[in-house]
């Protein structure tokens, strides 16, 4: 092989945006509306730190969350299953949508609120559990099996491009003009997802559908779950890094106090993980010619941890070092990107169509559910150990886990994508 190809073979596989214009024209809408959304997630944060001047009050804002989110999510992939996947992901965007709005018009009153901000992020919870399992489940009707690897690494990278300027550019916002401007950008770009929604082909069910689920439907997903050990352990995994070792809810004391910084400060810190899964998206191209997933989430879930604990300890003992906790960070989202993509995969593949807007549901539940609680645990970490020890502890017990999980279920270790089982 020349040179040439070896270097083009690292590089990142872009074959599903080219392939499939429905594809390309959802992954840009995405990418867009990411802007806006990440300047939210940070607007959000810092309001609530300069309300209460508290971690804990900032980790609540994920607690707040949670429960929606839960039931949001078991309930949307019950809905994914049984009506028509674009409708489904129209209307719950549209919730998005309204919700972004409410956040406009609360900051522009100068209501100061934050029990109101609270109420605003349990209905975006509700509507983002139902949405995130509609466009997941969409992907293998836009694409054939063997792109969804590259596919669910232009996401995270969709996702992790808002996550790098968006708070970056938040963070410069808020310090111009407020979080006022901040929430304004984001209900203007969410528009792009809604047009790409709008544009997508129809997705009505495989096999009947066309009424609302009952309790029966959600049951029947996690009954299936419960017989599906290569999916549980996905969700387990994703878990010992999300709730053990999520650092984000520390991240406006880190700025404001170790750093010595404020709003730009804060930005850079919420931006660190997703220029670290950038960079490990542009060498992505070997994602796809692995096909022993269980073994590469496994992996990138240990240095996931690793990467967290060592910012905890950069901070500890060196705390003016920004540029150290940064890196740290930077690593952590590499591997999270790199075990996000297989983990997404394998719901892909080893499910049954008729079962994956279920399934998609609960990896909702747990891709997002898990760090709002993370951000709880990680916040009540910092209230005894201050947040750099919180971050060290985190990562140290996310191995951990990492390594009971994995002794407790060693048949995941041997998952091949050829042929993928649940």
């Amino acid at each position: 092989m020349s040179r040439r190809r070896r270097i083009g073979a690292l590089l990142t596989d872009i074959r599903p945006l080219r392939e499939s214009p429905a594809f390309r024209r959802l992954w840009f809408g995405q990418t867009i509306s990411q802007l806006g959304q990440q300047m939210t997630t940070i607007a959000i944060a810092y309001q609530v730190y300069v309300l209460t001047e508290s971690s804990f009050a900032v980790g609540l804002v994920g607690l707040c969350g949670l429960l929606p989110l839960v039931l949001g999510g078991l309930y949307g992939g019950a809905l994914v299953d049984a009506f028509d996947r674009r409708l489904v992901a129209l209307w719950s965007a549209l919730g998005l949508w309204l919700c972004s709005l409410a956040l406009v018009v609360q900051a522009f009153a100068g209501v100061e609120s934050v029990a109101l901000l609270y109420v605003i992020v349990a209905v975006q919870s509700v509507m983002f559990a139902v949405n995130n399992p509609a466009r997941s489940a969409m992907l293998p009707r836009l694409l054939p099996g063997p792109l969804l690897p590259a596919a669910n690494a232009l996401g995270q990278a969709s996702f992790n491009l808002g996550f790098t300027i968006g708070p970056l550019i938040g963070g410069v916002v808020i310090g111009w003009h407020g979080v006022e401007v901040a929430y304004a950008i984001d209900a203007v770009t969410f528009l792009a997802a809604l047009q790409a929604l709008v544009r997508l082909p129809s997705m009505p069910p495989s096999s009947g559908g066309g009424r609302a689920p009952g309790l029966r439907s959600v049951t029947d997903g996690l009954r299936f779950l419960r017989h599906s050990p290569n999916l549980r352990m996905t969700f387990v995994l994703d878990l010992c890094a999300m709730v053990l070792a999520q650092p984000r809810a520390l991240f406006p004391a880190l700025a404001v106090t170790i750093y010595a910084g404020g709003a730009s400060t804060l930005g850079l810190l919420q931006a660190a993980p997703a220029i670290g899964s950038l960079v490990a998206f542009g060498f992505s191209g070997w994602i796809s010619r692995v096909h022993r997933h269980g073994i590469a989430i496994a992996v990138a879930v240990s240095l996931y941890g690793l990467s967290v604990a060592g910012a905890g300890f950069s901070v500890i003992g060196l705390p003016g070092a920004l540029w150290l906790g940064v890196t740290m960070l930077a690593f952590s989202g590499s591997a999270d990107m790199i075990s996000s993509a297989y983990r997404s995969t394998v719901l892909q593949t080893a499910a049954p169509d008729e079962m994956r807007g279920r399934l998609q549901g609960v990896f909702t539940v747990v891709v997002a559910g898990g760090p709002r609680l993370g951000d709880f645990v990680a916040g009540s970490l910092a209230a005894l150990a201050l947040e750099g020890g919180a971050m060290a502890i985190g990562g140290i017990a996310c191995i951990v886990g990492v390594g009971l999980a994995v002794a407790v279920q060693s048949r995941f270790l041997r998952y091949d994508a050829r042929s993928p089982t649940p």
